[in-house]
């Protein structure tokens, strides 16, 4: 398999976002550089996949990327009702209350904010 040297390479300030292509592409070429043997796309694929769904699952009691991060369920607070004013018209309105509930946040590890 042909190494594309773009694939291994530090981005740039013009570079857009990370897509799941490029990031199956850079972990197969790295593999590969590393002589751990020859993984396919598929397989990389495969692993990025069950990744997310382990993340995903364990979510709600934390769930730890080392070095990267934590993704964790937060709960959010009930909001009683209250009167607002529309900023338009300038005219009184009534907000209707909001229930309690749940935010998946991504809480960034400290080394990872550290080398950015």
């Amino acid at each position: 398999m042909a190494k594309d040297p773009a694939i291994l390479r530090k981005p740039k300030s013009t570079d857009k976002g990370y897509t799941k292509t490029q990031l199956i592409n850079h972990l197969t070429a790295k593999v590969g550089e590393l002589g751990l043997g020859d993984v396919s796309k598929k397989q990389v694929a495969a692993v990025i996949d069950e990744l997310a769904k382990v993340m995903m699952d364990y979510a709600p009691v934390g769930a730890t990327l080392p070095g990267i991060g934590k993704l964790v369920l937060k709960k959010t607070p009930k909001r009683p009702a209250r009167m607002g004013r529309n900023p338009a018209t300038g005219e009184e309105i009534k907000i209707a209350a909001k229930p309690a509930g749940k935010k998946l946040v991504f809480r960034i590890a400290k080394a990872a904010k550290d080398s950015i």
